[in-house]
């Protein structure tokens, strides 16, 4: 998989997703209805302090939270299930019983590996739990931190956390896995699924619904594989089939220009490139063989030193199918650099690094690495020593044929999970995950067209496994389908067939946030002559779209620089513009704010448009409607 997921929510303005709304709909429209007691087994567990279980114990259980009827407990299971290394994890767990009569229980997965899936899907929140409700009717949910994440013996390596290179993340992996030592060899995806085994017993559930998002499916899988007999049924969003991550992700590689060519077939690129596909693959394999340096505009003002290559190019851009901002700045940014202006692209790579600095109780790097380290597959064997194993890998991928990365270079493969792990303890690599048979049970798969990470010929792999499989695609929408896409269509396919219902193999495009920016002017230094009102009022328009755009990029900070000076700051219900600049020698200055509740959004305000190339004036922001006075002259539409 290409790096861990970030599951960082948008900071702007606080506007709630078409999901959102459906599920405070569904919230209200619950009249207030107590839920059902809970189960006689958690009855039991409350009154008797816990129920023994083959492979854990759990405490005392509890009512917990805000949410009515949420109880929490805790599983305590062996670290070395074979015994010969001692030690004990208590796992985190949470149920929430169902309203009205109990059709089952359903484990919600997280992805990752890393998020710890009771802190990640919060039953303790309202609009989650509202949401959770209205996809999965009548189910107990429950949701349990998996080990080494959350509140389950949370694995933190700082320098894991703080890694955004690749030169950095293999360096701090080896580091990481030496200070965890020996227990560095018992966080698989086969453990994982151990563990939920041992939630499930000590719930007293005997079959059990799942829904797994991204490697979260593949722990769905795994479970399914080792315990097929008390699988029910399965949701499985943005599909990671249980054999990969590709070592090297030649897979999500060989997508990227199918992927992108998917994007921007409405015409949605049309304004920025003609050859998205063209231009990403031109400036990575560019930058791979001649790296940049540059430097970037700080929130503060100063500036820092930023180092692009081929390899940044493609984390920023897979990032895009989770970030609608990074998704609506990259045509632009690559086509840019294409032309030899790099400082759009060198920012936004720089803004996606501080932004994938995520806290590891919200997404432990250690323990996505302890996992995906332990799993593989390698080029090597698992018990190969540390020092033999880089000669290894480099003649490896000397090996691999032509055209394993699509149209870009072998320098690609750094992006796999082989590189990072190439100093990870003994063993690494090589966990086998269960024997099976797979259950033939219902299972519902969904997956994002724009999915990089976890590109949807995956989910098709793994649903032709199931007869009673079925796919839909939802177009437009990158990783995690149901979360991402506005339309609400994804979420209502998932609450139709959990009723038993068959929902449509597609869910048509909705629209984005924001829609992609248009081409920005060429060159990185400021013109001599003046610009005309015109051209000015050109490059403010297509500046504004910067602006709406890396608003959206507000996740780590709430202040964004501008590409060439200046800030936004997003607070308060809108968005404030401080001489920001897309472009050398016209900066922007004022406040937006969001007009209504369509999609893509739009906004309105006032903005002073002034600097050193600039005929300097006013513009009147109301929607897609742009107009005022430049250098004394009307312009606008």
């Amino acid at each position: 998989m290409a790096g861990p997921e970030h599951s960082g929510r948008l900071r702007v303005l606080g506007w709630l997703t078409a999901a959102g709304i459906l599920a405070a709909l569904a919230l209200a429209g619950s009249g207030g209805a107590a839920p059902a007691a809970p189960p006689a087994h958690l009855q039991r567990s409350i009154l008797l302090g816990g129920v023994p279980a083959a492979h854990g114990t759990a405490s005392r259980a509890a009512a917990c939270g805000t949410t009515p009827g949420l109880i929490c407990s805790q599983v305590l299971v062996p670290l070395d299930r074979t015994g010969a290394v001692p030690g004990t994890i208590s796992l985190h767990v949470e149920v929430l019983p169902a309203l009205g009569a109990p059709r089952g229980a359903l484990f919600l997965i997280a992805g990752g590996p890393g998020q710890g899936s009771a802190h990640v899907f919060g039953l303790d929140n309202d609009l989650a739990v509202a949401t959770f409700r209205y996809m999965f009717p009548n189910y107990t949910l429950v949701a349990y931190d998996d080990r080494g994440t959350g509140d389950s013996g949370l694995l933190d390596c700082p320098a894991t956390q703080a890694a955004v290179t690749a030169d950095q993340q293999r360096a701090a992996n080896t580091a990481c896995g030496a200070s965890i030592g020996q227990a560095a060899s018992f966080y698989s995806t086969a453990q994982h699924a151990e563990d939920l085994e041992a939630v499930r017993q000590s719930l007293g559930f005997d079959k059990i619904a799942l829904y797994g998002v991204s490697y979260g499916t593949k722990l769905a899988m795994a479970y399914a594989l080792a315990h097929p007999t008390h699988v029910e049924r399965m949701v499985l969003a943005s599909v990671l089939p249980p054999e990969f991550p590709d070592p090297y992700s030649a897979n999500v590689m060989r997508d990227i220009p199918a992927a992108l060519t998917r994007f921007c077939s409405n015409g949605s690129c049309r304004s920025a490139t003609s050859d998205y596909a063209g231009d990403v693959v031109a400036v990575s394999n560019a930058l791979a063989a001649k790296p940049y340096q540059g430097k970037v505009l700080l929130p503060n003002g100063k500036t820092a030193v930023k180092r692009i290559d081929g390899l940044s190019v493609i984390t920023t851009l897979v990032d895009a199918d989770l970030n609608p901002g990074i998704a609506a700045e990259m045509p632009a940014a690559v086509h840019a650099a294409r032309g030899g202006n790099i400082q759009p692209l060198l920012r936004l790579a720089y803004l996606r690094d501080q932004g994938s600095m995520t806290p590891s109780i919200d997404l432990s790097g250690a323990l996505y690495a302890a996992t995906v380290c332990r799993d593989g597959p390698f080029p090597w064997t698992p018990d190969t020593p540390i020092p033999d194993r880089p000669a290894i890998l480099n003649a490896a991928v000397a090996a691999l044929p032509s055209g394993t990365f699509g149209p870009f270079g072998n320098w690609a493969y750094r992006l796999g999970n082989a590189d990072s792990c190439v100093g990870w303890p003994t063993p690494a690599g090589g966990a086998a995950l269960g024997t099976g048979p797979l259950p033939n049970v219902p299972v519902l798969a969904l997956n994002g067209d724009f999915d990089m990470r976890t590109p949807a010929d995956g989910a098709q792999a793994v649903i032709s496994r199931f007869p009673q499989g079925r796919l839909v695609v939802v177009q437009g929408v990158g990783h995690d389908p149901v979360d991402a896409d506005q339309s609400g269509c994804a979420l209502q396919a998932v609450r139709l067939w959990m009723s038993g219902g068959t929902p449509a193999p597609v869910c048509p495009r909705s629209a984005p946030l924001v829609a992609p920016v248009p081409a920005l002017p060429g060159g990185n230094k400021t013109p001599k002559q003046p610009w005309s009102a015109l051209a000015t009022y050109s490059i403010a328009s297509r500046t504004l779209a910067d602006a709406e755009a890396s608003a959206l990029l507000a996740t780590s900070s709430p202040v964004v620089p501008g590409v060439f000076g200046g800030r936004l700051t997003v607070g308060q219900g809108q968005v404030t513009l401080t001489r920001y600049a897309a472009s050398p020698g016209v900066t922007l200055t004022g406040r937006l704010k969001v007009n209504g509740s369509k999609l893509p959004l739009r906004f309105e305000g006032t903005l002073t448009v002034a600097g050193a190339s600039a005929a300097n004036g006013i513009l009147g922001v109301s929607g897609t409607s742009v107009r005022g006075s430049l250098g004394g002259r009307l312009v606008g539409k």
